[in-house]
């Protein structure tokens, strides 16, 4: 059921391992790029509008 003879066979996937290996490397980090950026921007965007809140002047004062 198993393709390759050994786990060594498997990660060098007859001489095409590196090529494999770092495409699955460079889709995994963009993928999880994906997903964190835009955490990290709202996460900025909040803070950005919680300094916003906190530094206006109540209404009512002048």
């Amino acid at each position: 059921m198993f393709q390759f003879d050994s786990f060594d066979a498997f990660l060098a996937m007859a001489g095409h391992g590196p090529y494999v290996w770092a495409a699955y490397g460079v889709s995994l980090t963009i993928m999880a790029w994906l997903a964190l950026s835009p955490l990290r921007r709202q996460r900025a965007l909040l803070g950005e509008l919680r300094r916003r809140l906190q530094t206006q002047r109540p209404r009512g004062e002048s």
